[in-house]
């Protein structure tokens, strides 16, 4: 572990830190530390080293690994307390349960940089370039019946706002029923996924998948998909630093699991409506049959969508697609 002890040494300090310096605090040889260099670089890490001052660290890579979240993160009681941090993986969310079936932690956290078989709602699949997102899944073990996890979806919408607006300045919307959007296109998929005990109907746990598109270019979409979407990059036109903004996610994730368990969604649903682009506007509510126009009129105490009918009836949507006039396309 001498490699990220000499990384935590290097970031405390603002200039050259010597090797003399750096073996008497680390207990380590000269040896041991021009290694620890070495594999640091090896990583992305920009290490200068002069004769006579020593090293210092120049710049981090860009990368979603452990060090890097848990630098902006730091130490966390329950969400994020635990982090399983991958290269490649099919599916954070399939990590994840498969991690839930060994008996990890509630809170656990998988962050990927790159997947390949990412997964949307409805069966869709996400696509997960390596390099560009930050594809993550949050792993909840909540003492609660199956009702009251109904709102963790929308919930987890307006914690990935509240992320990027920190980190970023940029403001997100809502389209019902999860997507955070930006500019009126997709700039990320949330896909919940509840397992439950057959005999007793008890929740044994949540897995909670994320994935922002932080990095993508135009091209890094396919075409379909590149009318829809955006990225953080894309629309502010500068970098977004992913490994700080996955902390910022994971901070917000356990303020949303701690408030979830309090019953405390009042704030959330203030802030869901605050952001939703569907509100006072004309959607379509789509179904295997096609569909039906309407005027979106709120968002109920259970984050469903009141909507006006075109013969003048309300109800409330529950489930399904909603598709708002001139966002992802419908301009009908």
């Amino acid at each position: 572990m001498s490699r990220q002890a000499v990384l935590s040494l290097l970031r405390q300090q603002e200039g050259f830190v010597s090797g003399e310096e750096i073996s008497r605090r680390l207990g380590i040889s000269r040896t041991a530390i021009w290694k620890a260099v070495d594999a640091l670089r090896r990583e992305g890490y920009t290490v200068e080293a002069r004769t006579g001052l020593g090293y210092r660290l120049l710049e981090a890579p860009d990368a979603v690994t452990e060090p890097e979240i848990r630098h902006f993160l730091g130490e966390m009681d329950r969400v994020g307390r635990t982090l399983v941090c991958l290269e490649e993986v099919d599916s954070t969310n399939l990590r994840a349960r498969q991690l839930a079936a060994e008996g990890a932690a509630d809170g656990t956290v998988v962050v990927a940089d790159r997947q390949t078989a990412g997964r949307g709602r409805l069966g869709r699949s996400f696509q997960s370039p390596g390099g560009r997102g930050i594809y993550l899944t949050a792993l909840l073990r909540p003492a609660l019946p199956p009702e009251r996890l109904s709102p963790v979806t929308a919930m987890a919408g307006v914690a990935v706002c509240r992320a990027v607006e920190r980190i970023c300045g940029a403001s997100p919307d809502l389209k019902w029923p999860n997507d955070p959007v930006l500019e009126g296109k997709k700039l990320c998929g949330i896909l919940t996924e509840l397992s439950l005990e057959g005999e007793t109907g008890r929740v044994q746990d949540l897995v909670l998948g994320i994935g922002i598109n932080v990095s993508q270019r135009p091209e890094d979409f396919t075409p379909e998909v590149r009318e829809i979407a955006t990225s953080l990059a894309q629309a502010l036109g500068r970098p977004v630093s992913r490994p700080a903004l996955a902390a910022e996610v994971i901070r917000e994730l356990d303020r949303l699991y701690a408030a979830l368990t309090a019953g405390e969604i009042a704030p959330y649903l203030a802030e869901y409506r605050r952001r939703c682009v569907n509100l006072g506007r004309t959607v379509r509510l789509l179904g295997p049959d096609g569909g039906e126009t309407a005027e979106a009129l709120d968002i109920d105490g259970d984050f469903g969508l009141v909507v006006r009918t075109a013969d003048g009836g309300i109800r409330t949507v529950r489930s399904g697609e909603v598709s708002v006039r001139g966002l992802y396309g419908y301009t009908e």
